[in-house]
């Protein structure tokens, strides 16, 4: 017993001098950490291909490489890495693979040839040369094409090379032109971080062959035709996700999203559209819904077409569903009805099976539904807290996958495809039930500089908030954490607002790195929060200052009552985009907090909805415009709060943001200065919504974390 004893205290005692020798997380721990991409899976299931993005905070630069890991697991290596390299796609036959890079005339389409039984490139070469760039390229099925898409001038539409040579032509004319002035005659002439300048976004098809061995001696590049001509985006503008275009199994046809209404600023009727690859008359398959539908897939025996689709018009966060198009008949069948969640990204598991991602109660799980069932009918598997991207190994054995957490970047995971059917397993003839691990973990690349920092996990709690719903929060403690002391708290507000906070990574707000100096993080997925089921997600419509407000306060009087190690007098409120909206709202209506930071909120609902670009979200969050419902736009605008301003507040406001003006931070920056409230404005001239640049992002990082240290910090005692 003696011996158990001292052994227990030895472990402890190597526990503990294990956990001190880890150094808190840092900005610069952070910039280390490589970003890895989705995975791709070679033709013959024997290699993943993966993008990996290194951050130079020097260089202030991110570029991306191309990797390889065997699908049995090995030591992962860069392949590409003498050049920028991104988006790698597979050929069919597996002996080459695509990607694009701006090694030479900005980003286009270079092919690898690849060696499968060595597992290296045996050489290079550009296959595109379009002076408009290229973006998202695909492989037709039958190995023959390669579709992509490009932003170019709709007027400049004919044969390929007449195409080319005017687009170029506009370009460099515009680029040598002193005046810089433009003029709009219709909305959505800016989008997000950057003005549309009379370009759309069309897909274009190439032949797969090109230059064959080199791009020397005279040798042209291959020509590109248009596939979806005219004054339409096509496809439609997307934050990341899945593709919103696919060929066909055959290679014969090109499925896309596009939005033909008249006033696109205000609609989101995006549409699945049908055209040969060879080019032709494109046909509207989704006509008769005028929300969404979108992220269309074919099954690979070429009878159906699976999407995304939304029901109700004007709603951009309404539900996600699947849905499956026949394409003999034309009949749809929503394969994920009574299935109150938002369908993520989805892949098919042969013909006749699909599984997809959907959020729940803070982290993302895995799904999969099936064309055979008498109903609808989704099944929920156990892989959860994993990201977006996933891929099935050719033999329909194995799942690919991004696994991240809070304490985790994206890594790539692989698990048995029986396991994520465990409760079907031995039910029809052949099914074996296996005892394989279902998180089998395929890369380390970041394992080193991990194993160096302390973290800390994230904690959930729950409590009840505004209509007497169960609410969800979640908190991380600091590194070496004592639970005698008393910690300043950071409250985090996240956006959206329907979006939600969870077991998952970040960059740019990251609450690891929020707690490290010594502050306990707390997160409240108020109402309009994703992943609780559409009703939840919908109670936050005109109701901004309302029921979300009730829950962060309600949260927060949670939180210091359950955690004694909680400095009740030491809380700063931080949020961007709808959590700046709130941060600006509780500037008016709690004196609880002892400071704030506000980045690109929203001050004054009116003039914000005349800046946006996006006009169908503040359309529906505030039930109509100003002129017509004025009444709820100033109901839940904090700029008429501004007499009862008093906590000490940080603006961040980026130049480029367009769907959350600059003028917003002005506004409140300057009201809170004539208030004489303490405050101070981090303005970026070259950033948008994000703090994107490596640089800038060390410079937001330290500015948020000093200006909440003045306050609330060991100095601010």
């Amino acid at each position: 017993m003696r011996r158990l004893i001292v052994l227990i205290f030895a472990l402890f005692f190597l526990q503990t001098a294990f956990a001190q020798s880890r150094h808190p997380f840092t900005f610069e721990d952070m910039m280390k950490l490589k970003r890895v991409g989705a995975p791709r899976i070679s033709p013959d299931g024997k290699w993943v291909i993966f993008s990996v993005t290194d951050v130079s905070l020097e260089a202030n630069t991110k570029t991306p490489h191309v990797w390889l890991v065997p699908v049995t697991g090995g030591q992962e290596r860069e392949i590409i890495g003498d050049q920028d390299a991104d988006q790698p796609r597979w050929a069919p036959d597996g002996k080459r693979f695509l990607f694009v890079s701006n090694k030479e005339g900005g980003s286009q389409i270079w092919i690898a040839d690849f060696d499968g039984a060595e597992g290296k490139v045996a050489g290079v070469r550009r296959l595109t040369d379009l002076a408009t760039e290229v973006d998202g390229p695909i492989w037709s099925p039958d190995g023959k094409n390669i579709v992509f898409t490009s932003s170019v001038y709709p007027e400049c539409d004919g044969a390929p090379a007449e195409e080319s040579a005017c687009n170029a032509m506009r370009l460099k004319k515009e680029a040598a032109s002193p005046v810089k002035a433009q003029i709009f005659t219709r909305l959505l002439y800016r989008h997000w971080n950057a003005y549309q300048e009379g370009k759309r976004s069309h897909l274009f098809v190439v032949s797969a062959e090109g230059c064959i061995g080199t791009t020397q001696g005279g040798c042209p590049y291959t020509s590109a035709k248009d596939l979806t001509p005219g004054d339409f985006d096509a496809p439609v503008f997307s934050l990341g996700g899945q593709d919103n275009y696919v060929i066909s199994p055959d290679g014969q046809e090109l499925c896309y999203t596009s939005n033909h209404d008249a006033v696109e600023a205000t609609s989101t009727n995006n549409d699945l559209w049908v055209v040969p690859i060879t080019g032709g008359v494109a046909k509207n398959i989704t006509a008769e819904n005028k929300a969404s539908d979108s992220t269309p897939l074919y099954s690979p025996d070429g009878k159906y077409i699976a999407y995304r689709a939304q029901q109700r018009p004007g709603y951009e966060s309404d539900r996600f569903r699947l849905v499956l198009y026949d394409r003999k008949t034309g009949e749809k069948k929503d394969l994920t009805e009574g299935f109150d969640r938002w369908v993520g990204t989805y892949t098919w598991w042969g013909s006749r099976s699909l599984f997809f991602t959907a959020e729940e109660n803070g982290s993302a799980r895995v799904y999969y539904t099936g064309l055979d069932y008498v109903m609808p009918s989704v099944q929920e598997t156990s892989l959860k807290g994993y990201d977006d991207d996933f891929v099935i190994t050719p033999d329909n054995k194995f799942l690919i996958y991004t696994q991240m957490s809070i304490i985790t970047p994206s890594e790539l995971y692989k698990s048995p495809m029986i396991l994520l059917r465990t409760p079907h397993c031995g039910e029809t003839s052949g099914d074996v039930c296996s005892s394989q691990d279902p998180n089998f973990k395929l890369t380390h690349l970041n394992d080193g500089i991990l194993s160096q920092v302390a973290m800390s996990p994230l904690e959930s709690f729950w409590f009840t908030g505004a209509l007497g719903d169960k609410v969800q929060g979640f908190l991380v403690k600091p590194p070496n954490f004592d639970p005698s002391k008393k910690y300043p708290v950071k409250f985090l507000i996240h956006g959206g607002p329907q979006g939600a906070w969870g077991d998952d990574w970040s960059y740019r707000w990251n609450p690891e790195l929020f707690a490290a100096n010594g502050y306990v993080v707390i997160m409240i997925n108020f109402h309009g929060s994703t992943g609780y089921g559409q009703k939840f997600t919908d109670a936050i419509n005109g109701d901004w200052g309302g029921a979300p407000f009730e829950d962060l306060m309600k949260g927060l009087d949670y939180a210091e009552a359950q955690y004694p190690y909680i400095d009740k007098g030491r809380v700063c409120a931080l949020g961007a985009s709808y959590g700046g909206y709130m941060a600006n709202w509780i500037l008016g209506h709690t004196d609880r907090f002892k400071c704030i930071v506000s980045h690109d909120g929203m001050f004054n609902t009116e003039s914000a909805w005349g800046t946006t670009e996006e006009l169908w979200f503040n359309e529906w969050e505030f039930k109509g415009t100003p002129y017509t419902d004025r009444e709820t736009y100033r109901k839940w605008s904090p700029h008429l709060s501004a007499e009862q301003f008093k906590t000490p507040t940080l603006v961040i406001h980026g130049q480029k943001d367009y769907r959350l003006d600059v003028s917003q931070g002005f506004d409140l920056f300057t009201t809170l200065q004539r208030r004489g409230v303490p405050s101070k404005m981090l303005y970026f001239p070259d950033e948008g919504h994000w703090v994107l640049k490596p640089q800038n992002s060390w410079l937001w990082y330290r500015t948020v974390n000093d200006w909440v240290d003045q306050w609330i910090g060991p100095k601010a005692q």
